[in-house]
């Protein structure tokens, strides 16, 4: 073989080796790392950092009453203090300030894709709605104890209203109308990956009769899971295990896709608010895939057609 041949050749073998680690790199970055579970607990008004394996940490203490706990975008958690009014913000290390005050007792806390932190007032019965820089506007009023707030996939808000047992469906702009009704106390509120909602219905705190409901989008409900003892907020860890606080039983329960359940952490005293840690990168959709692997084969052949032309040009 000639060397300019051979030159060709190893040439195409390497921008074939870049193409592959190119890929390589995407699809592991796509992967979203197992994230720790935070907990308010009510009455210790601590804050718990649990490993996936289930290794407990104190995060916070000092709280008072802690309800609702949320992410926001940069890896901050904010608290709702029950009894002072307040919302906490506390960086990933643990340090603390004040992000609101003046509050009718703090509950469920949300982000919006747009990093506007909704906030249920469960004393004055109104959602509030603050800026990441922290102006707040009224978003709803007229409320009846809104234990429960998530969001959907096309950013409306959903809301557990605990008074009437009806569960609230507002668009982004505000508009209100009713998703569920026929509910027991309605309590805590998390979507899974298919879009089905998931209610706590505390039962009116009934010893054992406690259960999650499971609300398609069209809103036929059907029962996921019973016997459980008032529980309260929810969430899905990025597997598609749902967590549920059981605020009398001080137990944080996990439940697979089927709706299997197991111990997940045991002798808190009253949890109220859940939520997983963090920043995860985005798995990108099956048509980005494609479209980053068709740009890297364009690249390839660009490549190649470069190189054969440059080894023309030196064999002449």
């Amino acid at each position: 073989m000639k060397t300019k041949d051979k030159s060709f050749v190893l040439s195409f073998l390497q921008s074939i080796r870049g193409t592959i680690l190119a890929a390589a790199f995407l699809l592991l970055t796509s992967s979203t790392p197992a994230q720790n579970l935070f907990v308010s607990d009510w009455s210790s008004e601590h804050i718990f950092e649990y490993t996936p394996g289930g290794a407990k940490s104190t995060f916070a203490s000092g709280l008072a009453a802690p309800e609702g706990v949320a992410f926001n975008n940069a890896g901050n958690l904010f608290e709702a203090d029950e009894v002072t009014g307040t919302i906490n913000r506390f960086t990933p290390t643990g340090g603390r300030t004040t992000f609101a005050s003046g509050l009718h007792s703090p509950g469920p806390l949300a982000f919006d894709q747009a990093g506007n932190l909704f906030e249920g007032d469960l004393a004055s019965g109104n959602i509030y709605k603050f800026s990441p820089g922290g102006v707040r506007s009224t978003f709803a009023s007229g409320l009846n104890n809104p234990y429960g707030l998530a969001f959907d996939s096309a950013g409306n808000l959903l809301e557990s209203d605990l008074g009437s047992g009806n569960i609230y469906k507002f668009t982004p702009g505000g508009a209100r109308s009713t998703f569920a009704s026929g509910l027991l106390n309605p309590f805590g509120l998390a979507f899974d990956s298919s879009g089905d909602l998931f209610v706590g219905n505390t039962a009116n705190g009934t010893t054992g009769q406690g259960t999650i409901v499971e609300i398609t989008p069209g809103g036929v409900q059907s029962l996921f899971a019973s016997g459980l003892n008032n529980p309260q907020q929810l969430a899905f860890n990025n597997t598609g295990n749902l967590f549920e606080a059981d605020f009398f039983t001080g137990t944080i329960y996990e439940f697979t896709p089927g709706g299997v359940r197991s111990t997940f952490a045991s002798g808190l005293n009253y949890p109220s608010g859940l939520a997983f840690q963090g920043i995860t990168l985005p798995v990108p959709e099956p048509a980005s895939l494609a479209f980053a692997g068709l740009g890297g084969l364009v690249a390839l052949v660009l490549d190649l057609r470069s190189k054969a032309r440059s080894a023309k040009l030196a064999g002449r």
